[in-house]
């Protein structure tokens, strides 16, 4: 072989067999992104649960040729592929952290003072303020519905309703979801502080009730009876979160609940964030609906919020002991995050203040308005 062949044979060799002569400046811009999620998670602490696998497979995905998403020439997926294609195009793993987060929750604040459900809707208000908004910029019903829920902070049910009804928007909704999730601390203090006086963050409430072992038992079968009735389409999320909290509560299935908490929520965390992640990808990514679903996410993390401190605000006209209208942040469901913004604002002001608990009521409320939300939207749309 003369070296003329050799040359053109490690040039062919170097054009087909490597990714190096395919990299484009969009794969280089999304693996920067991948890098400052990972930088984010790693450095900074923002959910790094979620935003370390998502970053990473945002960042391994772009490579080119990599067959990571792609489908062999015998059909199969690849490997991150064949997690999203089985685990959440076929909406198992947003139901398996429902089972998890149901088996870590203690609904005993919200039965407590069961007012805070009110809360937990009023919060609502950015779904529904997004979901018209985006009408207006050439998103279908369908795309408005999936960008609107994104302000539930509610990471799951995003993935889930996304996946129904929009499922081309998945990776841009979830990152959105989880990105303004992370960014909690930073983005509700400012809103609280501008929509409640110095006398109002003050505010002390009662401590509340002790909730006794048979209403915690009792409470995800009714609640089950009642969401399902009311809304059928939302059984696959709620009828799994019930049924984490009804083994966290029986007592009788301690290796279950502790099981479905821990080793199950890890494990369907990684699946998860990496094949959200692994959406991500330059060519579907770099176009204006995706840059669009940031900035309307950010509106309706802001609306949610704003919604549920108005909420606590009109409530308070009708009620003779008054709520601190901080709790009214809570009600976006990003657990418990936002209730210990709550909480923290309410030190702020008072440092004798402990809202923590009155806060988990509207938090966990928030958890069933925005599936209640997901659930209105699949039954219009699906």
């Amino acid at each position: 072989m003369s070296w003329e062949q050799l040359a053109e044979l490690i040039r062919s060799i170097l054009f087909t067999q490597t990714g190096v002569p395919n990299l484009t400046g969009g794969n280089v811009l999304m693996i920067g992104v991948g890098l400052l999620f990972l930088y984010l998670a790693i450095a900074k602490d923002y959910e790094p649960l979620l935003l370390l696998p998502i970053g990473f497979g945002i960042f391994i995905v772009n490579f080119p040729l990599t067959p990571l998403m792609g489908y062999t020439e015998h059909g199969n997926p690849d490997l991150i592929r064949a997690f999203y294609k089985y685990g959440v195009e076929w909406e198992i793993i947003p139901c398996v952290i429902f089972l998890g987060l149901g088996a870590m929750t203690d609904f005993g604040p919200l039965i407590a003072n069961p007012k805070t459900l009110i809360i937990g809707a009023g919060a609502q208000l950015g779904v529904f303020v997004t979901y018209i908004g985006t009408l207006f910029f050439g998103f279908t019903l369908k795309e408005a519905a999936s960008v609107g829920i994104i302000g539930g902070a509610d990471g799951p049910t995003t993935i889930y309703l996304t996946t129904k009804l929009a499922p081309h928007l998945l990776g841009a909704n979830a990152l959105a979801a989880y990105s303004y999730m992370a960014m909690v601390p930073l983005i509700q203090p400012p809103i609280m502080r501008w929509m409640t006086t110095p006398a109002q963050r003050r505010i002390k409430m009662r401590q509340l009730r002790v909730v006794s072992a048979k209403e915690k038992l009792l409470f995800p079968l009714i609640a089950s009876v009642l969401i399902v009735l009311l809304i059928p389409a939302v059984a696959p999320l709620m009828g799994m979160f019930m049924f984490g909290n009804l083994m966290r509560e029986s007592g009788v299935v301690k290796r279950l609940s502790d099981t479905a908490q821990n080793a199950l929520m890890n494990i369907v965390t990684i699946f998860l964030g990496l094949s959200v992640g692994a959406t991500m990808q330059a060519e579907i990514f770099l176009n204006w609906k995706p840059m669009l679903i940031f900035a309307f996410g950010l509106l309706d993390f802001v609306v949610c919020t704003f919604g549920g401190i108005l909420t606590v605000h009109v409530m308070n006209i009708f009620l003779k002991e008054k709520m601190n209208p901080l709790i009214g942040s809570a009600g976006v469901s990003a657990v418990p995050m936002s209730a210990r913004v709550s909480h923290v604002e309410g030190l702020k002001a008072d440092p004798d203040n402990w809202l923590i608990m009155h806060a988990m009521g509207p938090n966990l409320a928030g958890v069933i308005g925005s599936a209640a939300a997901a659930g209105m939207f699949i039954a219009m749309f699906q």
